[in-house]
C-alpha cells in the first residue's frame, strides 16, 4: 500500500518556528519518524513539502492512480485553499487530515478546514503520533472492504 504525506506551509520550519507551540523537534526528525512508522506498518510512504498551493495541488493530482492513500497536513493552507479541497475531491483517494497542535483551541480563522472536508478522518493535537494515526486510519479503510 502506498501512502503519500503531504506537508503544507512552514511545516519545514519546525523547531525554529513558535516552538512553545510546535516544540523543539526538527522537520527532518518528523521525516524520520514517518518513516518509520510507514516501516512498522509494512506501508511504502512518499513524503512531500511546499509553501506553494498550487505545488500541493499538483501534487495531490499527480497522486491518482499511483497512491492508495493521502496523508495531508495543508498547515495555513487548510482554513483558506478551496483549490486543495477541490484537488482532494478530484482523485478521489482516501485522505486523512493531520495537525501537530489543536487548531479549535487556537485563533478563531483556525476553527474553518476546507481540507477536513475532503477527509474521512482527522487527527489534531497529537503532534507526530497524528501522523501513525493517519497512516494506520488509511491503512484499515482501504484493506476492509466497503
Amino acid at each position: 500500500m502506498r501512502i503519500l504525506v503531504i506537508n503544507g506551509p512552514n511545516i519545514n520550519m519546525l523547531g525554529i518556528r513558535e516552538p512553545e507551540v510546535y516544540g523543539s523537534k526538527t522537520y527532518d526528525e518528523l521525516v524520520e519518524y514517518i518513516k518509520a512508522a510507514a516501516r512498522e506498518l509494512s506501508l511504502e510512504v512518499e513524503i512531500f513539502q511546499s509553501n506553494s498551493e498550487g505545488a500541493i495541488v499538483d501534487r495531490i493530482q499527480e497522486a491518482y492512480g499511483k497512491f492508495d492513500g493521502i496523508v495531508i497536513n495543508a498547515a495555513a493552507y487548510t482554513h483558506t485553499s478551496i483549490a486543495i479541497l477541490d484537488a482532494l475531491k478530484a482523485v478521489n483517494i482516501p485522505a486523512v487530515e493531520v495537525h501537530l497542535t489543536e487548531p479549535n483551541e487556537r485563533e478563531a480563522f483556525r476553527k474553518v478546514s476546507y481540507v477536513g472536508k475532503a477527509c474521512i478522518e482527522r487527527f489534531a493535537g497529537l503532534g507526530f503520533e497524528g501522523y501513525r494515526r493517519a497512516m494506520e486510519k488509511l491503512k484499515n479503510w482501504v484493506e476492509i472492504p466497503r
